[in-house]
């Protein structure tokens, strides 16, 4: 059996900046947005098999509010850019600011770690040839 990631859900402050947001920055499409049924917008943004589910929600809130107690949490999660200049070149040309000084070098690949509008941090990492080996 093969697994992968299907999708990473999560809130946003305003649906259409993120939206624009990871179109502009790595090419993501809106393929489905709706109202849910609590009355809130939501989209879908997919590049390629990658998907990121959005629903808007303007304060920030408790991920699940059936839980009392605190739980762990995911802090980041990750994209690969296959073309470093490209990627270089988006961070110029919107002004991306980079968290934790500038690039973080990994024995086996480079990781720069950005804020979306949401205040979600991405980890966006390059790998020389594109495939991470260890």
């Amino acid at each position: 059996m093969k697994t992968k990631i299907d999708h990473i859900n999560m809130s946003v402050t305003n649906l259409e900046e993120s939206i624009q947001w990871y179109k502009s920055l790595f090419g993501f499409e809106k393929v489905e947005d709706g109202v849910t049924a609590q009355g809130r917008k939501f989209a879908i943004i997919a590049l390629n098999d990658n998907m990121l589910a959005m629903y808007e929600s303007p304060e920030k809130e408790k991920a699940n509010p059936v839980f009392s107690e605190p739980k762990h949490q995911i802090f980041h999660f990750g994209l690969r850019v296959d073309d470093l200049n490209e990627w270089l070149g988006k961070i110029r040309e919107f002004g991306v600011k980079i968290n934790y000084g500038d690039v973080v070098e990994y024995p086996n690949s480079k990781s720069w770690y950005v804020f979306d509008p949401s205040g979600h941090e991405v980890e966006v990492s390059w790998t020389e040839g594109g495939v991470l080996r260890f």
